[in-house]
């Protein structure tokens, strides 16, 4: 007795049909060899696809309208700082353009002063006054990208990094007592204060190291820790016999020698020195040495799953030395230019500024990728750079480039919060899930 209806999956059924239970099933791939091929549909256009992702809830995206929210809160924060043009908010009622036109002239100088101070003045005469804004751009940088790349590097193996700045004070102190204490000829005693530095950070970032891997002592702790006796270390060797100038009754080292000074790039009148160009060689090396070596991919392998890793014979104890170690390597770079370069010739308490927390949030808003970083600690310089200038000409508190700072990384640090806001679409935002901790 034969069937009205074919089974399911009968050579003589009815293609069309079988063609509508595949789609509905997820497009089984045996159903669809035996449906009839439909006419090729036209491929959308690379604009078009260029504009159907661009509203999509890709890293870029989030990171430029993570800044735009940055500088609106900003403008906001602007307005309500000036009693002048809060003032007109008084009768917006009555005569509605006299706060527009305030509002709008307050703030449009304010980031008018902090671009021209970060990368361009138009009305800049002569060459100095021209690249002035980005040199004092670069000067800002440069010690930047090491300690983000070091809070980055060790981010990505597993470790989170709060000792950049106690590393870098390391490096800063070593560093400047190469560039005075030892009479070198002008290049090697460069390479010398330099290496010193860098032996002064690693140092530094050894001991939470060995710490982590032989006893499990937490890495926070310990580099907290690290970081206040590096500082009172400082406070304290400043003040020696043979360290403190002579000449001087406050705490102030003696100035390192010219022979052991970065080259400045654009001339004696501009800031900006060869720093920069250790910071670039710096980031293509630890880019290098995650993506291309075998202690990256160890390092990777340990930051992703330590358990797997050590199945894996992968020694886990050896990584959280190494990585640590080379952490600290890089701030005490980025210390040692601090009195290297133009921002200083002599050891102060506060010749480290505060390169080394300000590193925490460059290798958070560079998604703790090393070019990231760069370009994150590129705009940070342009905003501490830009900042002097909006204090100056606009009357504008430097803290509120802080507060800019801070907006920032907590929109880019909350891409969910930025996606909400703009109705991203959730396509290709899987990515967007992706720990810190791990990198983008």
């Amino acid at each position: 007795m034969t069937h009205s209806n074919p089974a399911s999956g009968s050579p003589d059924k009815e293609p069309a049909t079988e063609a509508a239970q595949a789609e509905a099933a997820g497009a089984n791939r045996a159903a669809t060899m035996t449906a009839p091929k439909r006419p090729d549909e036209p491929r959308p256009s690379l604009g078009r696809l260029f504009l159907e992702n661009l509203w999509a809830a890709n890293t870029v995206t989030v990171t430029v309208l993570a800044l735009l929210l940055a500088m609106l809160v900003g403008a906001i924060l602007i307005i309500v700082s000036d009693p002048e043009v809060l003032a007109t908010y008084g009768y917006i009622t009555a005569r509605p353009a006299d706060a527009l036109n305030a509002s709008w002239t307050v703030v449009s100088e304010a980031y008018a002063n902090l671009f021209k101070g970060a990368v361009f003045d138009p009305d800049a005469t002569g060459f100095s006054a021209a690249m002035g804004p980005i040199s004092e751009t670069l000067t800002y940088t440069a010690p930047l990208v090491f300690t983000g790349l070091s809070v980055a590097l060790a981010f990505r193996g597993g470790l989170f990094n709060i000792g950049a700045q106690g590393q870098a004070t390391m490096g800063v102190i070593l560093a400047a007592v190469a560039g005075f204490a030892l009479p070198l000829p002008p290049v090697v005693h460069l390479i010398v204060a330099l290496v010193a530095g860098a032996i002064g950070g690693a140092v530094w970032g050894f001991i939470p190291g060995i710490l982590k891997a032989r006893t499990g002592a937490h890495e926070v702790i310990n580099t907290i820790m690290l970081n206040y006796i590096a500082v009172y270390f400082l406070s304290w060797v400043i003040i020696q016999n043979g360290v403190q100038n002579p000449e001087r009754a406050d705490a102030i080292s003696k100035p390192v020698d010219s022979s052991a000074q970065l080259p400045r790039l654009l001339g004696d009148d501009l800031r900006v020195h060869a720093g920069i160009l250790l910071a670039v060689l710096a980031t293509w090396f630890v880019a290098w040495l995650l993506n291309r070596s075998t202690l990256g991919f160890e390092l990777r392998a340990v930051g992703a799953n330590p358990d797997a890793a050590r199945t894996a014979g992968i020694s886990v104890t050896k990584t959280y030395v190494l990585v640590m170690a080379i952490a600290g390597l890089l701030a005490g770079l980025g210390g040692s230019q601090m009195v290297l370069g133009s921002t200083a010739n002599a050891l102060t308490p506060l010749v480290v500024a505060q390169i080394g927390f300000d590193g925490i949030l460059v290798a958070l808003l560079g998604r703790v990728k090393p070019w990231g970083v760069l370009l994150a600690a590129l705009l940070f310089g342009a905003l501490q750079a830009g900042g002097n200038r909006m204090q100056s000409y606009s009357g504008i508190s430097l803290e509120l480039v802080t507060v800019l700072q801070a907006l920032i990384v907590i929109f880019i640090a909350a891409p969910a919060l930025v996606k909400a806001i703009f109705q991203l679409r959730a396509a290709r935002a899987a990515r967007l899930q992706t720990s810190l901790a791990k990198g983008w």
